[in-house]
């Protein structure tokens, strides 16, 4: 299998595509005006305890507070002096299962981390919420999940700080290794090594790109994360409340940490920025893979080289279309998303069943493909065409469960009922593509979803890129919906005047009410 990681780098906007066989996996975009606070850590105030919820809410900073639920407060319950003191002895720390790996992939939920012998008594697990936290006490957390919809982000005290091969787990003495590491003996290995060189008071987690590498490697990671987390207690005890202790890295270096490993051919940028700053962490931290980066200088778009743009359009688009000619219907709910599984234009060519296992068992390769792509999370409930034939039943979930097994987002996957329906889970820590890009339509009443303002104004300032050699020193004017217009005026003004410079060009943008929210004209003033 060929993976490429393709960067779009502006400076209003990243986005990241990790390319499989020609095909777009999976794509994160990350916006300079809302950047994301997963895997941050925050000095935080707990403003209410909701016994009923077993639940908290925990100010940190931002508009809403933080959700933070029981099973994530570290035990012992300490004062916020205690919190930011010196690592303890191991017999001081209390083991009460594994923390949520905040800001790294899910292949961290796949590690193996069962409690050790010496954990925390059973007992510890039935002492509710009002006994372990009050109103008005100091915590220092980390966001495991960003704010979704209408929910503020979701918090722990289980802090974890993720490297490229170890993952530090401060709180907790224990080693796990990724699952996604197959081979036992090399766990065994790996496991060993950890052990013989990690201090007593922390933990690890073994990621999976430490397959293959040796001990010096592990252990310059181990000692840097182990100062890191120094850093961190030391920042945290002269913080004010609440207020940014640690920031996790930009999406940029993200991706490079996370997804660059041995079985990507190549990463490739536009941005000469980003290029360097990429350049220098793989030297400092995975010398062996930077060959594999690249700097991309076409006149072309990247992601238009790349074909990537078309299927981020796809990516938002209700109903996608199978090769047969059967097509699935993507909805998604305030509690679920709905995909339904139709035969279309496909009239197969022998009998009935024949064609309904044949259309369901190309819009399951379709829909693993989908949920991963838009990071589609929650409960999923797929309506498969009805089929008679019990073993015809089990071979599309078979080929369910089969496709996705590349998926790195947890999944819990119910046999079909007898009418045709599966239900599953998948894990989501954030907002879906359809959400990110995407805002409730307003023309009709919310039954629907537009492109943003924002959005719009990112694919016209691609359109002047993309035309720039034509467009070089010409005076042009832009006519969009007014709303997409008080964008260009208010937010992206310093975007538009960076165009400007860029083109040599003089750019107006006029409002026109006649125009749909989606819709724009470009025209050439000196022809």
């Amino acid at each position: 299998m060929t993976a490429e990681l393709i960067i779009n780098a502006d400076f209003y906007e990243t986005r990241v595509a990790l390319v499989e066989n020609g095909q777009v996996a999976e794509l994160y975009i990350e916006r300079a005006s809302d950047t994301g606070i997963a895997g941050n850590i925050y000095r935080g105030r707990v403003v209410r305890v909701l016994p009923g919820m077993q639940a908290a809410f925990v100010d940190i900073g931002l508009e809403k507070a933080a959700f933070l639920y029981v099973s994530d407060v570290h035990h012992p319950l300490m004062e916020a002096e205690d919190l930011f003191r010196e690592p303890r002895e191991p017999d001081a720390v209390p083991q009460e299962g594994p923390p949520a790996a905040a800001g790294t992939l899910e292949e961290l939920a796949a590690a193996d981390l069962a409690p050790d012998s010496n954990g925390t008594p059973r007992s510890y697990s039935d002492v509710p919420i009002e006994d372990r936290l009050q109103e008005g006490q100091d915590v220092l957390v980390q966001v495991a999940k960003e704010p979704l919809g209408s929910k503020g982000a979701r918090i722990t005290t289980h802090i974890t700080l993720p490297g490229r091969n170890l993952v530090l787990m401060p709180m907790m003495d224990h080693v796990g290794v990724s699952r996604r590491i197959e081979n036992e003996k090399e766990r065994k290995r790996l496991r060993d090594m950890v052990c013989a060189i990690k201090p007593a008071h922390c933990g690890f987690i073994v990621r999976t790109a430490a397959e293959g590498e040796d001990m010096e490697k592990i252990h310059a990671e181990m000692d840097f994360l182990l100062k890191l987390w120094q850093n961190v207690q030391k920042r945290a005890e002269t913080a004010a409340v609440p207020s940014l202790v640690y920031q996790e890295l930009d999406i940029t270096l993200r991706a490079v940490r996370d997804l660059l490993t041995k079985e990507v051919d190549r990463l490739v940028i536009d941005s000469e920025e980003g290029y360097r700053e990429i350049v220098n962490f793989t030297e400092n931290f995975m010398p062996s893979l930077r060959s594999a980066v690249e700097r991309y200088d076409g006149k072309e778009p990247i992601f238009d080289a790349y074909g990537i743009e078309m299927e981020v359009q796809r990516a938002l688009s209700k109903k996608v279309w199978l090769k047969s000619g059967g097509y699935i219907v993507i909805e998604t709910t305030e509690a679920l998303t709905a995909v339904d599984v139709n035969t279309g234009r496909y009239v197969g060519k022998r009998n009935l069943e024949e064609t309904i296992l044949k259309t369901n068992l190309e819009a399951v390769r379709e829909i693993a493909y989908q949920l991963r792509l838009r990071n589609i999370g929650g409960i999923i409930i797929i309506d498969f065409i009805d089929m008679e034939k019990e073993a015809n039943r089990q071979k599309v979930f078979n080929a369910l469960k089969e496709a996705m097994r590349r998926d790195k987002s947890k999944t819990n996957i119910l046999r079909m009922s007898d009418l045709g329906l599966i239900e599953m889970t998948r894990k989501r820590t954030k907002e879906s593509i359809g959400r990110v890009l995407c805002e409730p339509c307003y023309y009709c009443e919310g039954e629907g979803h537009l492109k943003s303002p924002q959005t719009v104004c990112y694919e016209i300032l691609r359109e002047l890129q993309r035309d720039s050699q034509d467009l070089f020193g010409r005076n042009l004017m832009i006519l969009v919906h007014p709303h997409v217009a008080t964008r260009f005026l208010d937010e992206e003004r310093v975007v538009l005047e960076h165009f400007e410079e860029k083109l040599h060009a003089s750019i107006q943008v006029k409002g026109e009410k006649s125009l749909h929210l989606e819709q724009y004209e470009m025209r050439v003033l000196d022809v």
